[in-house]
């Protein structure tokens, strides 16, 4: 049995807010493990870290005795979640929801424990509905109530469609809580005014309202905006063990602290440890190996953690690549961005006319590559180490 004030450290470790806490202090002092939901629109196959910041959450709670109730909406799927979006998102099919959901099952256990894991379908409660049942829980709020919602408020006062439908979304999140009877609720800081329909439904309905935990928004590769596939900076859990090491030892020194107090099993004295250490002057690079191989032994093994090492140690360390690299974020068009671009606008070369000849001598390397094509154009959203000469180096990512 876990102290109060030992659960309540993990529990608000990198969390943006806790409401309520005294609430919540109550409900751990029953002793019985709480039912802790979180759910996920099945909107697209793969999930990448930002997903599992929450998944990392509800993991941390089981470990502390309570039940993780891992919730599909392939019913709100069909709908469309409107969060943070200005303008109508077109609602899934049933085919294209049950392909997803599929594949979020086999994913979410390379974090959850599976013995302390419900995994829930909204279509179950609310496929049993009538439109009798829909309108009087329409009825609970009102449209006022509604358009305190950021989101709609702007898409309100902008003159931008909002279809009723989309009224419906938080109203069906929130009844998810009463029909899974949640103590309480997981979700990003732009899902509190859902999270929060869920303790109103739920008072509503007569029971104990839920407590409400919101986990930031975990920013991506760049350090800048928001993990995203569309801004090509994110780090996908079904990624090779080789690309998911690269990638997290490419992350500057300052946001590894972010990935690992989001992202990371290893407890919070451990990680004080760490931040003394490079406070003494340890490098942070050893550091950054450390979580690197955790992440990639969670969603792989642990020999291809020490495999990806390995090859990283290769391909880098006994290339002789310095530790102190200036770091460049470059804007590419969509087509991607020339290499001879590239060079120039890292400061690697002051021209064009140079990156070219640097190119024909042999002296340009991405990642350890040598570069022969001076057409070559890289992919926005890559994240490269680019090379002219011996002494020449910058860590480039393309947003």
């Amino acid at each position: 049995m876990f102290a109060i004030e030992d659960a309540l450290e993990v529990i608000k470790r990198g969390c943006d807010e806790v409401l309520v806490e005294a609430e919540l202090i109550e409900k751990l002092k029953s002793g019985r493990p709480l039912r802790v939901k979180a759910g996920f629109d099945p909107t697209a196959p793969d999930l990448h870290l930002g997903h599992t910041v929450l998944l990392n959450k509800m993991r941390q709670l089981q470990d502390l005795g309570h039940q993780a109730v891992f919730l599909i909406g392939d019913f709100t799927g069909m709908i469309g979640d409107p969060t943070g979006k200005n303008v109508t998102r077109p609602p899934l099919s049933p085919e294209q929801v049950e392909l997803n959901a599929r594949t979020y099952q086999s994913q979410v256990f390379k974090i959850l424990d599976p013995a302390k894991t419900e995994v829930e379908f909204n279509s179950r409660w609310m496929g049993a509905m009538n439109a009798a049942d829909m309108i009087k829980l329409a009825a609970t709020h009102t449209v006022a109530r509604m358009l305190e919602r950021d989101d709609f408020s702007k898409r309100y006062t902008g003159g931008q469609p909002i279809a009723i439908h989309e009224f419906l979304y938080p109203l069906i999140q929130g009844y998810d809580s009463v029909a899974l009877k949640a103590d309480l609720e997981l979700g990003g800081t732009d899902q509190k005014f859902n999270l929060l329909m869920g303790r109103e439904l739920q008072k509503h309905f007569g029971q104990p309202p839920q407590c409400i935990l919101t986990m930031p928004l975990l920013e991506g590769l760049d350090g800048v905006n928001k993990m995203s596939k569309s801004l090509g900076n994110y780090v996908a859990i079904a990624e090779p063990p080789n690309e998911q090491f690269g990638k997290l030892m490419s992350i500057s020194d300052t946001l590894m602290w972010r990935y690992i107090e989001l992202l990371s099993f290893e407890p919070l004295s451990v990680i004080r440890q760490w931040k003394k250490g490079v406070d003494e002057g340890r490098n942070p690079r050893d550091i950054k190996v450390m979580f690197a191989q955790e992440i990639v032994a969670r969603f792989h093994n642990r020999s291809a953690a020490e495999a990806a090492l390995a090859e990283f140690e290769a391909r880098f360390r006994q290339g002789v690549l310095p530790e102190d690299m200036s770091e460049v974020n470059l804007e590419a068009p969509d087509a991607g961005l020339p290499i001879t671009q590239l060079l120039k606008l890292a400061g690697l070369v002051q021209s064009t006319s140079e990156a070219m000849r640097s190119i024909d001598g042999g002296a340009v390397k991405l990642d350890g590559e040598k570069v022969s094509d001076k057409g070559l154009v890289v992919a926005k959203g890559k994240n490269v180490v680019a090379q002219v000469g011996k002494r020449r180096f910058a860590r480039v990512f393309l947003s």
